[in-house]
């Protein structure tokens, strides 16, 4: 039977952050983790991803050595919680589903946000921490590599990752539509919440590097932009910046408006009509919306952008059904690749046991025909040679033929037991534990 590959772990979707936080590892611990799980009967590979968002252990276990039970008891130790606290969130596949689920993770299909890009750094990361420490052998090393080829195959051949599905993203998608290039903009936050702190790094992700932080708590405002590399305004005196900046992201718990058409009626004549563009996703709104009616003024509310959001998500879950299709046709791929493993040292073991016997019986027969003349002796090995090739050659056509149908598994196992390979020892085959 082949080596199995094995997914043992929790994530968002099975366990609350509080417990996934308990079981994550920090870099300095990666070093430990693998010698323990090396430990571990049966264990021949491994590497573990460890993020806000999911932690989990892949190996690769010999054949029939796999218990859940080992792994868990390992996460419980090393990480000293009861068992009972985290078992019952935990997860775990094999075979094709750990593969799939690999693919999927890699390709960002069970991420929080689909089709976020974040998580195929952490994957590689992972990857190369399980290299670093030696962990990973034959399967992981090509299981990682295809699963990298997976993902660009997905964010090549699909649009999973090209529309915004969240509010604060949405609206820098939103004011790349008004500005041709957002690295000559500059930005003001009305507001130091959770929104501004996300809107603002995305912001920057999209290359504007001018940023003005304003918020009732003025130590606030400097905290944030002390992360951010921006400027703090004092709250009284956001309205003066409306001449210099394109972009105002307002989300304060203010009960009326504080941004009026007036006062950005009165910026507008001295920014010589230069567009400016209002997103406003406080609840009540921040912006009066009579600025909409501005010559070269974009005013977009909540509600503007939560349809956009929707309709991205929508967009996402059409897109996310082709990925799916390309996972299946790679799983498949990869399944086929690790039947095939044992196919050719089978064929070369079956006729190198074959040849072993052949040359035995040859021994014991010329040292009972002793007057058989060289040029006899030669003849005579020449036949048997003749004779085995042709013996062995039906069954190597069929190993072969059945590996590139991918059902070289169960022929292999059959062949291997029928001529008893897996009792020798064999130099191109791993030794037996």
């Amino acid at each position: 039977m082949r080596d199995l590959i094995t997914v043992v772990g929790m994530n968002h979707k099975t366990a609350p952050v509080e417990l996934r936080e308990k079981l994550s590892f920090q870099e300095d611990q990666f070093a430990s983790s693998f010698k323990k799980l090396r430990e571990i009967k049966g264990i021949k590979e491994s590497a573990i991803l460890s993020t806000c968002n999911r932690v989990e252990i892949y190996n690769v276990f010999m054949a029939q050595s796999f218990n859940i039970d080992d792994i868990c008891a390992f996460l419980a130790n090393f990480h000293n919680l009861p068992l009972d606290t985290f078992k019952p969130y935990i997860y775990e596949f094999s075979n094709d589903k750990a593969i799939r689920h690999i693919f999927r993770v890699a390709s960002s299909l069970d991420s929080m946000v689909v089709g976020e890009p974040q998580i195929l750094g952490q994957f590689k990361d992972a990857y190369g921490l399980a290299t670093q420490y030696k962990a990973t052998g034959l399967i992981l090393n090509r299981l990682f590599h295809k699963a990298f080829s997976v993902a660009k195959r997905v964010r090549t051949e699909t649009r999973i990752a090209n529309s915004a599905v969240s509010i604060s993203f949405a609206a820098v998608e939103l004011a790349k539509k008004i500005f041709d290039d957002l690295s000559s903009c500059s930005v003001l936050l009305i507001g130091a919440g959770e929104m501004c702190e996300l809107a603002a790094k995305h912001f920057i992700n999209a290359g504007i590097h001018e940023i003005y932080i304003t918020n009732r708590t003025f130590s606030r405002a400097i905290n944030l932009a002390e992360d951010f590399g921006g400027e703090a305004v004092p709250f009284e005196k956001f309205g003066q910046l409306f001449e210099r900046v394109d972009i105002i992201l307002s989300s304060t718990g203010a009960p009326q408006p504080i941004v009026t058409a007036d006062v950005v009626s009165k910026a507008m004549k001295r920014r010589k009509n230069r567009p400016m563009f209002f997103i406003d996703i406080a609840v009540p709104r921040d912006v009066d919306e009579t600025v909409h009616t501005l010559s070269n003024v974009y005013l977009y509310d909540i509600d503007d952008l939560k349809e956009v959001v929707t309709s991205n998500r929508q967009e996402r879950e059409k897109e996310a059904k082709k990925a799916e299709a390309i996972i299946e046709e790679e799983v498949h791929h990869f399944i086929h690749w690790m039947d095939n493993l044992k196919v050719i040292p089978t064929i070369r073991q079956l006729r190198e046991h074959a040849d072993e016997l052949r040359k035995a019986e040859l021994q014991k027969t010329f040292s009972k025909l002793k007057d058989l003349s060289e040029k006899d002796q030669q003849a005579i090995d020449r036949m048997t040679q003749s004779i085995v090739n042709k013996l062995l050659h039906g069954p190597s056509v069929l190993l072969k033929q059945t590996g590139e149908d991918g059902m070289s598994n169960p022929v292999v196992e059959i062949v291997r037991r029928m001529f008893n390979l897996d009792d020798m020892q064999h130099p191109h085959l791993p030794p037996k534990r």
